[in-house]
């Protein structure tokens, strides 16, 4: 699992940031994320109040929006944090997101990606 990249504080994202990982790989770090699978229960994520998702159409991707930094988003991430609105609980998410895409190994990457959200503070 590769680390996060940001944007400088008070800096724009940069095509540098372009390739903030942000995918669901179960590469060699699969240990920090099988903790985070393991604690998800019934927990419903949203967002942190300090953090907004948006799309930029510019360069055809999700952002994370935070006070002095910007996380650019790749692969499906935006439509799994769109998920996440505080009702739905992480079971939910995961049965609609294997709805939208049949064959994905979705019951075990999302729970491990919001995870890693979670661990990171952008949501809650």
């Amino acid at each position: 699992m590769k680390p996060l990249r940001e944007a400088p504080p008070g800096g724009r994202a940069s095509p540098a940031n372009e390739d903030a990982n942000t995918d669901t790989d179960t590469g060699a770090g699969a240990e920090a994320g099988e903790g985070a699978v393991a604690d998800v229960g019934l927990w419903t994520p949203a967002l942190s109040r300090s953090v907004m998702l948006r799309h930029d159409r510019v360069r055809g991707t999700d952002l994370l929006l935070m006070p002095e930094r910007v996380v650019v988003l790749r692969g499906s991430a935006g439509a799994i944090l769109r998920l996440c609105d505080g009702r739905r609980e992480v079971a939910a998410i995961v049965a609609e997101l294997a709805g939208r895409f049949p064959g994905a190994s979705v019951a075990t990457e999302v729970p491990e990606f919001l995870g890693r959200m979670r661990e990171e503070g952008w949501i809650r």
